[in-house]
C-alpha cells in the first residue's frame, strides 16, 4: 500500500477522472443518457467551471488513478460566532474494483477529512450507500438527528 498516492487531481486528469464516473455508474448497471464521449467534455467542463467549490482528490498507483472524491464546499451564512463559515459533503467516492476493500478507499476518504480541516470547515457530510455506511462510521461519521433531507427529486439512486 505504500505505492498509493492521494492528491489533489491535476486538470490534465480531469478527463481520466470522468472516466471513473462513467466505469462507476456502468458498474451500478444504470443507463447514460449521453455517449461517453459527450459525456467527458461535458464533465471536465463542469469540474473546470466548478473547482472553487468542488476539490478532486485522486488516487494513484504507479501513475494510474484507481481512485477520486469530491469535497463540495459550501458557504453558509455568517453569524456573530463566526464571520466566514464554510461546510462540506463528500461526493462521489469511487475506487476501482480491483483496489477494494484493502484500505485505500478509507485512506481516500481520509486525506479528504485533512483538507476539509485545512480549510477550517465546520463540518462534513456524506450521502452513502447502505454498503459504504460502516466504512464512513469508522472515519467519524455519525447519523445526526439535527441533520434532515426532503426529497426533491424522484430520481435518487439510493431511496
Amino acid at each position: 500500500m505504500d505505492d498509493i498516492t492521494i492528491r489533489p487531481a491535476e486538470p490534465a486528469e480531469l478527463d481520466v477522472v470522468a472516466g471513473l464516473r462513467w466505469r462507476w455508474i456502468l458498474e451500478n448497471g444504470d443507463q447514460p443518457v449521453t455517449t461517453q464521449e459527450e459525456f467527458v467534455r461535458h464533465f471536465v467542463n463542469w469540474a473546470v467551471e466548478n473547482g472553487s467549490s468542488h476539490r478532486c482528490m485522486v488516487v494513484v498507483r504507479g501513475g494510474v488513478l484507481i481512485g477520486m472524491a469530491w469535497l463540495a464546499v459550501v458557504q453558509r451564512v455568517p453569524s456573530p460566532q463566526a464571520l466566514r463559515r464554510a461546510s462540506g459533503d463528500l461526493q462521489c467516492v469511487y475506487v476501482i474494483p480491483g483496489e477494494r476493500d484493502g484500505g485505500v478507499g478509507g485512506r481516500l476518504v481520509e486525506a479528504v477529512l485533512a483538507r476539509a480541516q485545512e480549510l477550517g470547515l465546520e463540518r462534513v457530510t456524506v450521502h452513502s450507500s447502505p454498503r459504504a455506511i460502516p466504512a464512513y462510521a469508522r472515519r467519524g461519521f455519525a447519523p445526526s438527528p439535527r441533520l434532515l433531507h426532503a426529497r426533491v427529486c424522484r430520481s435518487d439512486p439510493y431511496p
